[in-house]
Protein backbone atom coordinates (compact mmCIF):
# COMPACT_ATOMS: atom_id res chain seq x y z
CA UNK A 1 0.00 0.00 0.00
CA UNK A 2 1.18 3.65 -1.27
CA UNK A 3 0.82 7.05 1.16
CA UNK A 4 0.12 10.17 -0.01
CA UNK A 5 0.65 13.23 2.53
CA UNK A 6 -2.10 16.21 0.86
CA UNK A 7 -1.16 18.84 2.37
CA UNK A 8 -4.42 21.67 2.02
CA UNK A 9 -3.10 25.07 2.11
CA UNK A 10 -6.39 26.61 0.67
CA UNK A 11 -8.85 27.93 3.87
CA UNK A 12 -11.92 27.96 0.91
CA UNK A 13 -12.91 24.06 1.29
CA UNK A 14 -15.53 23.37 -1.55
CA UNK A 15 -14.72 27.08 -2.88
CA UNK A 16 -11.14 26.32 -3.68
CA UNK A 17 -9.80 25.87 -7.13
CA UNK A 18 -6.20 23.97 -5.53
CA UNK A 19 -8.84 22.10 -3.40
CA UNK A 20 -10.89 20.72 -6.10
CA UNK A 21 -7.82 20.26 -8.71
CA UNK A 22 -6.61 18.11 -5.51
CA UNK A 23 -9.57 16.39 -5.14
CA UNK A 24 -9.81 15.64 -8.93
CA UNK A 25 -6.04 14.67 -9.10
CA UNK A 26 -6.91 12.11 -6.19
CA UNK A 27 -9.77 10.49 -7.78
CA UNK A 28 -7.26 9.53 -10.81
CA UNK A 29 -4.52 8.49 -8.82
CA UNK A 30 -7.17 6.14 -6.87
CA UNK A 31 -8.08 4.57 -10.20
CA UNK A 32 -4.53 3.23 -11.30
CA UNK A 33 -3.35 2.49 -7.30
CA UNK A 34 -6.56 0.88 -5.76
CA UNK A 35 -5.17 0.37 -2.39
CA UNK A 36 -3.86 3.93 -2.32
CA UNK A 37 -3.89 5.72 1.38
CA UNK A 38 -4.29 9.03 1.78
CA UNK A 39 -3.16 11.30 4.53
CA UNK A 40 -5.00 14.46 4.48
CA UNK A 41 -3.25 17.46 6.26
CA UNK A 42 -5.50 20.56 6.63
CA UNK A 43 -2.79 23.33 7.55
CA UNK A 44 -6.11 25.88 8.52
CA UNK A 45 -7.32 23.59 10.74
CA UNK A 46 -4.20 22.03 12.57
CA UNK A 47 -2.41 23.42 15.33
CA UNK A 48 0.73 24.72 14.50
CA UNK A 49 2.99 25.26 17.02
CA UNK A 50 4.79 28.67 16.74
CA UNK A 51 7.99 29.07 15.77
CA UNK A 52 9.96 30.59 18.61
CA UNK A 53 11.00 30.84 22.04
CA UNK A 54 12.55 27.09 22.65
CA UNK A 55 11.88 25.74 19.50
CA UNK A 56 13.85 28.39 17.50
CA UNK A 57 16.87 28.02 20.45
CA UNK A 58 16.83 24.36 20.11
CA UNK A 59 17.66 25.09 16.22
CA UNK A 60 20.70 27.01 17.35
CA UNK A 61 21.69 24.67 19.93
CA UNK A 62 21.91 22.00 17.46
CA UNK A 63 23.58 24.06 14.60
CA UNK A 64 25.79 24.28 17.55
CA UNK A 65 26.35 20.73 18.90
CA UNK A 66 24.99 22.47 22.34
CA UNK A 67 22.68 19.74 24.72
CA UNK A 68 19.18 20.87 24.66
CA UNK A 69 17.87 21.43 27.78
CA UNK A 70 14.33 19.88 28.81
CA UNK A 71 11.97 22.96 27.24
CA UNK A 72 13.88 22.80 23.97
CA UNK A 73 13.90 18.92 23.65
CA UNK A 74 9.76 19.24 24.01
CA UNK A 75 9.56 21.86 21.44
CA UNK A 76 12.20 20.08 19.17
CA UNK A 77 10.12 16.53 19.84
CA UNK A 78 7.17 18.26 18.32
CA UNK A 79 8.47 19.39 15.03
CA UNK A 80 10.36 16.14 14.31
CA UNK A 81 6.48 14.90 14.48
CA UNK A 82 5.94 17.19 11.22
CA UNK A 83 8.86 15.85 9.42
CA UNK A 84 8.92 12.17 9.92
CA UNK A 85 4.84 12.66 8.94
CA UNK A 86 6.53 14.44 5.62
CA UNK A 87 8.78 11.27 5.63
CA UNK A 88 6.48 8.90 6.27
CA UNK A 89 4.52 9.60 2.80
CA UNK A 90 5.58 7.87 -0.24
CA UNK A 91 4.22 10.77 -2.37
CA UNK A 92 3.94 14.34 -1.37
CA UNK A 93 0.64 16.56 -2.90
CA UNK A 94 0.44 20.11 -2.16
CA UNK A 95 -2.15 22.16 -3.27
CA UNK A 96 -2.53 26.01 -2.32
CA UNK A 97 -3.83 29.23 -3.84
CA UNK A 98 -1.05 32.30 -4.47
CA UNK A 99 -1.72 35.17 -1.68
CA UNK A 100 0.60 38.06 -3.12
CA UNK A 101 2.64 36.60 -5.56
CA UNK A 102 3.49 34.01 -2.83
CA UNK A 103 2.16 31.30 -0.54
CA UNK A 104 0.39 31.55 2.19
CA UNK A 105 1.67 32.22 5.80
CA UNK A 106 0.12 29.05 6.52
CA UNK A 107 1.90 26.73 4.05
CA UNK A 108 5.33 29.21 4.96
CA UNK A 109 5.07 28.83 8.37
CA UNK A 110 4.36 24.55 7.82
CA UNK A 111 7.99 25.10 5.82
CA UNK A 112 9.73 26.82 8.19
CA UNK A 113 8.70 24.19 11.01
CA UNK A 114 10.11 21.16 9.37
CA UNK A 115 13.63 23.10 8.01
CA UNK A 116 15.67 22.17 10.34
CA UNK A 117 18.92 20.93 10.84
CA UNK A 118 19.37 17.00 11.54
CA UNK A 119 16.03 16.47 10.57
CA UNK A 120 15.37 17.51 6.79
CA UNK A 121 19.09 18.83 5.99
CA UNK A 122 22.70 18.79 7.03
CA UNK A 123 25.40 21.39 7.23
CA UNK A 124 29.19 20.76 6.86
CA UNK A 125 31.20 23.88 6.41
CA UNK A 126 33.30 21.80 3.76
CA UNK A 127 30.47 20.52 1.72
CA UNK A 128 27.56 22.85 2.62
CA UNK A 129 23.91 21.65 3.03
CA UNK A 130 22.96 18.30 2.46
CA UNK A 131 19.46 17.41 2.82
CA UNK A 132 18.01 14.26 4.55
CA UNK A 133 14.81 13.20 3.39
CA UNK A 134 14.87 11.08 -0.13
CA UNK A 135 13.43 11.99 -3.26
CA UNK A 136 10.03 10.69 -4.15
CA UNK A 137 6.68 11.99 -5.86
CA UNK A 138 5.73 15.43 -5.64
CA UNK A 139 3.65 17.84 -6.83
CA UNK A 140 1.97 20.87 -6.71
CA UNK A 141 -1.39 22.47 -7.46
CA UNK A 142 -1.39 25.87 -7.22
CA UNK A 143 -4.36 27.98 -8.25
CA UNK A 144 -3.65 31.59 -9.28
CA UNK A 145 -6.16 34.30 -10.43
CA UNK A 146 -3.78 35.47 -13.27
CA UNK A 147 -1.75 33.09 -15.37
CA UNK A 148 1.60 32.71 -14.59
CA UNK A 149 2.61 30.22 -17.19
CA UNK A 150 3.93 32.03 -19.43
CA UNK A 151 5.78 34.51 -17.37
CA UNK A 152 4.74 37.43 -15.33
CA UNK A 153 0.73 38.35 -15.40
CA UNK A 154 0.38 41.90 -16.27
CA UNK A 155 3.93 42.66 -14.66
CA UNK A 156 3.17 40.70 -11.86
CA UNK A 157 6.52 38.16 -11.10
CA UNK A 158 5.46 34.84 -9.66
CA UNK A 159 7.31 34.44 -6.66
CA UNK A 160 5.81 31.34 -5.51
CA UNK A 161 6.62 28.71 -8.31
CA UNK A 162 10.62 29.52 -7.30
CA UNK A 163 9.99 29.43 -3.47
CA UNK A 164 8.46 26.05 -3.48
CA UNK A 165 10.53 24.55 -5.83
CA UNK A 166 13.97 25.66 -4.31
CA UNK A 167 12.20 24.80 -0.32
CA UNK A 168 10.94 21.27 -1.30
CA UNK A 169 14.43 20.79 -2.83
CA UNK A 170 16.41 22.02 -0.07
CA UNK A 171 15.18 18.89 2.03
CA UNK A 172 15.28 16.32 -0.63
CA UNK A 173 12.03 16.64 -2.33
CA UNK A 174 13.69 17.71 -5.68
CA UNK A 175 12.04 17.77 -9.25
CA UNK A 176 8.52 18.74 -8.08
CA UNK A 177 5.85 18.73 -10.50
CA UNK A 178 4.20 22.31 -10.09
CA UNK A 179 1.01 22.60 -12.03
CA UNK A 180 -0.74 26.08 -12.11
CA UNK A 181 -4.24 26.37 -11.98
CA UNK A 182 -5.24 29.60 -13.95
CA UNK A 183 -6.50 32.07 -14.40
CA UNK A 184 -9.13 31.69 -12.06
CA UNK A 185 -11.32 34.85 -12.33
CA UNK A 186 -10.61 36.78 -16.13
CA UNK A 187 -12.22 36.67 -19.72
CA UNK A 188 -14.11 33.08 -20.21
CA UNK A 189 -12.15 32.44 -23.10
CA UNK A 190 -8.72 32.49 -21.06
CA UNK A 191 -10.23 30.61 -18.27
CA UNK A 192 -11.61 27.96 -20.54
CA UNK A 193 -8.43 27.86 -22.05
CA UNK A 194 -6.74 27.28 -18.73
CA UNK A 195 -9.22 24.57 -17.52
CA UNK A 196 -7.98 22.65 -20.30
CA UNK A 197 -4.38 22.91 -19.66
CA UNK A 198 -4.96 21.83 -16.16
CA UNK A 199 -7.09 18.72 -16.86
CA UNK A 200 -4.42 17.99 -19.49
CA UNK A 201 -1.71 17.78 -16.65
CA UNK A 202 -3.86 16.35 -14.17
CA UNK A 203 -4.82 13.35 -16.73
CA UNK A 204 -1.08 12.95 -17.28
CA UNK A 205 0.40 13.32 -13.80
CA UNK A 206 -1.45 10.45 -11.28
CA UNK A 207 -0.10 8.32 -14.06
CA UNK A 208 3.60 9.67 -14.09
CA UNK A 209 3.06 9.20 -9.79
CA UNK A 210 1.51 5.39 -10.18
CA UNK A 211 4.62 4.26 -12.00
CA UNK A 212 6.83 5.52 -10.11
CA UNK A 213 4.86 4.02 -6.62
CA UNK A 214 3.53 0.54 -8.32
Amino acid sequence: MSRILHIEASPRADRSWSSKAAGNFLTQLKEHLTELEIDHFNIWTAILPSFDGAAIEAKYAKLSGTPLTDAQSRAWKLIGHYVARLDAADAILISTPMWNLGVPYRLKHLFDLVTQPGLSFSFNPATGYTPLLSARPTAVLMATSGDFTEGPSYGRTDLATPYLSTALAFIGLKDAAIVHVSPTIGQPEAMEAGVRRTEAELQRLPASFAGRLA
